[in-house]
């Protein structure tokens, strides 16, 4: 039951930044979503939406090698 919440709380932010590499692309072939009233503002969300997703994954996966001595290091937990 752990491992499906553990893949539940990793889907979530992986589809927040798909959405916004879907923003960022629409924003490039100049598709506006309705409620987004300029392009600019849509990319900037879409940014937003895939950083945020694209760290949270990154440093989901970071805690959990670190927390297995699987780091170089200088990252290791001193």
């Amino acid at each position: 039951m752990s491992r499906i919440i553990a893949l539940l709380i990793m889907v979530i932010p992986a589809a927040l930044a798909v959405y916004g590499i879907k923003l960022m692309r629409d924003m490039t072939f100049g598709f506006l979503h309705y409620p987004i009233p300029y392009l600019w503002l849509q990319f900037l969300i879409g940014l937003i939406l895939f950083l945020g997703g694209l760290s949270f994954v990154a440093g989901f996966i970071f805690y959990r090698d670190r927390k297995r001595n699987k780091v170089q290091k200088r990252f290791s937990k001193k």
